[in-house]
């Protein structure tokens, strides 16, 4: 039987529909594969074009589940669900909310990573909006090219750091993708309205230059005024089209682009950019907190002589929170805070069983990929905490939209860090979980878009009135269902008496 989150089948609601024949069956919004009825294929002129067998969706649910548990690399499992999120978008979303803890890792960290250095292999078919350098000036016109008109979400990148695998070009489109697939599946947020975008300005990745099979373009990145120039025309664009409430999120930007395009934005356009982190050298935030300090050589020094409560790997430094460092943190500390958040999982700085072993169970520890639960040799289990931002932005883009917020203040991302920490029960933190379940991912947000909702119209910040009374009634009516639509047509008759025909 299926499990999970998503609502309990009722009854299909009837869609009006102007596509008929083949394009209903290549159009991943309407097509329902062999869970189309009898009825519905002869009315959409799809009779015939289906095998004559009639499935629900937890028999197609059934034969994914199969199917996917019979490949052998994580990559062909992706490979597997992009294919059916092009081809049934519906059922994509009713098996990732079948079990978001199973397939979270797969659709995005750390297996998306794999997917994107791999793209020009595993790209079936277009997916998102891809803008160059070179469309400068047309940006519009690009976006009218779209097939949607009711877009409420944008995720961009240009593709120069993608998680801790660095410039991957034109192939970290793979991101955008992923990230909205997480909007929909843990937020609710409807895909029809959610747009990916990739800058394509260049890479300086010299192996793609040098590869046959890359799609993007083929040269150093572009700089200066030509790049803001065209970062200016997009944003001028994404809401001439969709609207000065469309949320944008910059992703996986280069950290010398993402304080600055932050802050010169964030003031101007409903966008955030949830992953910006340290970088070689000090920015302007952080300099208020810097020390003097003579220099030290390595970071096994910096923890001896600093003795941090705390450490947080965010430089894709695989291994660098050796054994040495991890013992002279449980030394200093009773319960040592170890955050190796770097992803995918490859670039950890530490695993989970490492830091729980070196340290007896008493680091507090949290990664940004996924690990499996460890057990030590007195018998206790611990469940690794995901530090992922996934917890946020899905019920904070909800929340956005549902309340046409036109800014995004900081307030908003601290009421949802503490809305987080409200999820996690006393039963958690004794299992070493710092988060709370994935598998209860879906509610967290729902109960963080209530949470901001709530905030935008306290502080004059929504733009969408009146005000809903019940504003946990209201998110819900918006929350996506992955339950099929009934396509057929709306068929009634008139009273015998007033349709006799006229005879002269």
């Amino acid at each position: 039987p299926a499990q999970g989150c998503h609502s309990k089948p009722g009854p299909a609601r009837p869609v009006p529909l102007k596509k008929r024949g083949y394009d209903v069956t290549r159009n991943p919004h309407l097509n329902k594969g062999m869970a189309f009825t009898l009825e519905e294929r002869l009315q959409l002129g799809i009779h015939g074009l289906i095998p004559p067998c009639f499935l629900s969706q937890d028999v197609q649910l059934l034969r994914i589940m199969r199917y996917y548990e019979r490949q052998q690399s994580d990559l062909d499992k992706y490979i597997i669900l992009m294919t059916l999120q092009d081809r049934n978008e519906k059922l994509f979303y009713r098996v990732l909310t079948s079990d978001v803890e199973k397939f979270m890792p797969i659709v995005y960290t750390p297996t998306v990573g794999l997917a994107c250095q791999h793209y020009g292999l595993t790209f079936r078919r277009p997916r998102g909006l891809f803008i160059t350098i070179h469309d400068k000036g047309h940006l519009a016109t690009m976006l009218n090219s779209w097939p949607e008109d009711n877009i409420k979400a944008v995720v961009v990148t240009d593709g120069e750091r993608i998680l801790g695998l660095g410039d991957l070009g034109c192939y970290g489109m793979g991101i955008p993708v992923g990230k909205l697939a997480l909007y929909t599946a843990c937020g609710g947020v409807n895909p029809q309205q959610c747009l990916p975008v990739l800058l394509d300005v260049g890479t300086n990745n010299e192996e793609l230059l040098r590869d046959p099979l890359y799609i993007g373009l083929k040269h150093q990145r572009v700089r200066g005024k030509a790049y803001d120039d065209l970062l200016d025309e997009f944003m001028q664009a994404v809401t001439d089209k969709f609207g000065i409430n469309c949320l944008i999120q910059f992703e996986d930007f280069a950290n010398a682009n993402a304080f600055r395009l932050l802050n010169k934005y964030r003031n101007k356009y409903c966008m955030f950019n949830d992953d910006i982190q340290g970088r070689s050298h000090l920015n302007h935030e952080k300099e208020m907190f810097a020390q003097d300090h003579p220099e030290v050589n390595s970071l096994e020094e910096v923890v001896r002589l600093v003795k941090p409560t705390a450490i947080i790997g965010v430089a894709a430094i695989a291994g660098a929170f050796t054994e040495q460092i991890l013992r002279d943190m449980a030394s200093f500390h009773e319960r040592p805070i170890i955050f190796a958040l770097s992803n995918p999982t490859s670039k950890a700085e530490c695993t989970a069983e490492k830091c729980y072993r070196v340290t007896e169970g008493r680091g507090i520890f949290a990664s940004g990929s996924p690990f499996k639960s460890v057990t030590l040799e007195d018998g206790k289990t611990f469940i690794p905490g995901q530090g992922n931002n996934a917890y946020v932005f899905p019920g904070v883009a909800l929340g956005v939209i549902a309340g046409g917020i036109r800014h995004i203040p900081d307030e908003i991302f601290l009421l949802t860090a503490e809305q987080i920490a409200q999820e996690v029960s006393e039963q958690h933190l004794s299992q070493g979980r710092l988060y709370p379940p994935l598998s209860t991912i879906r509610d967290v947000s729902l109960r963080i878009a209530i949470k901001v909702l709530d905030y935008a119209y306290k502080h004059n910040l929504a733009s969408y009135y009146p005000e809903p009374k019940d504003k946990e009634a209201f998110v819900r009516s918006l929350v996506y269902t992955p339950d099929y639509d009934s396509f057929t047509l709306d068929s009634y008759t008139w009273p015998k008496e007033a349709m006799n025909v006229q005879t002269v």
